[in-house]
């Protein structure tokens, strides 16, 4: 279809469902911190606050950065695209240790929402970023 009339359609970009799953877990992240954030602040005041918006940046980021490092290098080779994931996933969890050993001790958030949003994010987000992906139409054959 696009090779004989020479039109490129939209269907032709294959970081099409790289970029569905981008905008899905983040909005997934924002609907996810609100909720949190409204949960938490009622039942544990600021440290609540607190304990959402770093589990949220934590678990958030984990997952939301994997596809933004797939995305930066869809254009090259997969063993570069496979280094670079590697490597990212190296550097943020030796990231979220040095968070975990820096609070550890400081008592201004609350560890159970900081637990509990850490997850809902992790889960939720990775669901979303899925579902950008599987329904996202992509041309297989031009």
């Amino acid at each position: 279809m696009g090779e004989k009339t020479g039109e490129i359609s939209q269907y032709d970009d294959q970081r099409r469902p790289l970029l569905r799953a981008l905008k899905f877990g983040s909005v997934a992240l924002v609907v996810i911190t609100l909720m949190s954030l409204s949960l938490w602040g009622a039942l544990r005041d600021l440290p609540g606050i607190w304990g959402v918006l770093i589990g949220a940046a934590i678990g958030g980021s984990f997952v939301l950065l994997t596809v933004l490092s797939v995305l930066l290098t869809a254009n090259t080779s997969a063993s570069t695209t496979g280094a670079v994931v590697l490597g990212s996933w190296l550097v943020k969890i030796v990231a979220v240790i040095i968070v975990f050993y820096f609070i550890r001790d400081m008592t201004f958030y609350d560890p159970i929402a900081l637990f509990v949003t850490v997850v809902l994010a992790l889960v939720v987000v990775l669901a979303c970023e899925v579902y950008g992906v599987i329904t996202a139409k992509v041309t297989y054959v031009s």
